[in-house]
């Protein structure tokens, strides 16, 4: 198993924790990883885009003018995509886009992404996040003490109020519970934060 190094809050080495090689050091796979981030932002989309076709527009119940006679080109309705304040055609209605792919290749491309995360060294291990009260600077000064960066994403064993509250404000930072921690998310910033019971749980759960 590979090793990485533990800190504490302060920044100062407290010692080691070892690594899942089936998580953490498995070969990544850059095709299931795009595979599931396109699914996530697809999964995003609000699909509320809408226009007004000629049944919904309001008016034109009556035939402007008699089919025959007036030397007119013939018309059955004033809201025809023809006429100015008409309905559009062929517009866009609302739609899901979401879809689903196979669970196996979504574990696969978790892994791969924690692996790369491993393998270019911007996995950072703290023992504990503990703020008593939640406070933006204290927060600022920790991740000043791990060298995290300016996008980095903060990951706790289960949602600890005190520590989203503390890191909410400062931008490029997010923090996520291990149930909820996504591919897009660990490729979208540039450095990963774990706690070490963090760590333990994402184990549990995807070993």
């Amino acid at each position: 198993m590979s090793k990485v190094t533990l800190f504490n809050m302060q920044g100062e080495e407290v010692g080691e924790v070892e690594l899942d090689e089936k998580i953490f050091g498995i070969q990544v796979s850059d095709a299931s990883m795009h595979r599931v981030v396109k699914m996530h932002l697809a999964n995003r989309r609000a699909g509320t885009a809408a226009v007004k076709d000629r049944s919904v527009v309001r008016g034109g119940g009556r035939k402007p003018w008699r089919q025959k006679g007036t030397g007119r080109a013939r018309h059955g309705s004033i809201r025809s995509p023809l006429w100015v304040g008409g309905g559009t055609t062929f517009g866009p209605t609302p739609r899901d886009f979401g879809y689903r792919i196979p669970r196996k290749v979504r574990r696969l491309a978790l892994k791969s992404a924690l692996s790369s995360k491993a393998r270019d060294g911007e996995l950072i291990v703290v023992d504990a996040l503990t703020f008593p009260e939640p406070k933006t600077k204290e927060m600022v000064k920790t991740l000043e003490n791990l060298h995290a960066g300016d996008k980095v994403l903060l990951v706790t064993a289960a949602a600890e109020p005190n520590v989203i509250k503390s890191a909410r404000n400062i931008q490029g930072v997010k923090t996520l519970p291990a149930g909820q921690l996504n591919v897009y998310d660990i490729l979208y910033h540039k450095n990963l934060l774990l706690t070490r019971d963090a760590l333990t749980r994402v184990e549990e759960v995807f070993a």
